[in-house]
């Protein structure tokens, strides 16, 4: 962690208490820092506003492995700490993938990779054709999941009608194919920035840039 990090402890507690996943423990791990800056500092969203019309929206593309975002939802009071020590049971509300009709504070239920990015484009139009001009999109990606089509069509509309949307890309290297000039090449028409995903403060200030154009933030973890 770098000095400019909030404290994780709590955080790593609870996500210490989520077992049944281990296979996606690398990607949960990934994920937590942005999770928790987003949660803690950017979103305009509580357990009293979730269901408020003109929240923020924050859509986890990167479904699978969703330890972190379970974590994060329990350290802000979304839902019961208690839910993390019953992953995927037969009656528990926490799946492996996250489910929007059960989990208090889950825009979208993901897991099919491809699928997120596609969501936040409709869901940052429709609420702009609404009027919500302070409301903001977020969408969380892992890198592997670029090579999948459908990202294209949806990034190169957000870049024509210039919507409010925010992309954070985890760059963690898992990518097969990588991209010529950088994760960022792949979204003309857009800014970026490029981020330490380990660094609150940088990443807080890379997600507070480009309220109203679409904007990209990297966030490199390093190999996973």
């Amino acid at each position: 962690m770098t000095a400019t990090s909030a404290p994780t402890n709590p955080l790593h507690t609870l996500l210490s208490r989520i077992t049944g996943d281990a296979k996606h423990a690398p990607s949960a791990h990934s994920t937590l820092d942005v999770l928790w800056v987003l949660y803690d500092r950017v979103l305009r969203i509580s357990p009293e506003t979730v269901d408020e019309p003109d929240r923020d929206r924050f859509l986890l593309s990167k479904g699978h492995g969703p330890a972190a975002y379970y974590a994060v939802l329990a350290a802000k009071g979304f839902i019961p700490e208690q839910w993390l020590d019953d992953l995927g049971s037969w009656d528990s509300p926490l799946g492996h993938h996250p489910d929007r009709v059960l989990i208090p504070g889950v825009e979208v239920g993901t897991g099919s990779l491809g699928h997120g990015l596609g969501l936040a484009v409709g869901t940052a139009l429709g609420l702009s054709a609404q009027g919500f001009d302070r409301t903001r999109t977020f969408v969380l990606v892992g890198d592997a999941e670029l090579d999948e089509g459908s990202n294209h069509e949806a990034i190169a509309y957000a870049a024509a009608v210039q919507l409010p949307l925010t992309v954070i890309v985890i760059d963690n290297q898992s990518s097969t194919h990588g991209w010529a000039g950088g994760i960022h090449t792949r979204f003309p028409g857009w800014s970026f920035d490029g981020v330490d995903g380990r660094d609150h403060d940088a990443i807080e200030t890379a997600l507070r840039k480009h309220e109203k154009t679409p904007h990209v933030v990297i966030a490199t973890v390093g190999q996973k």
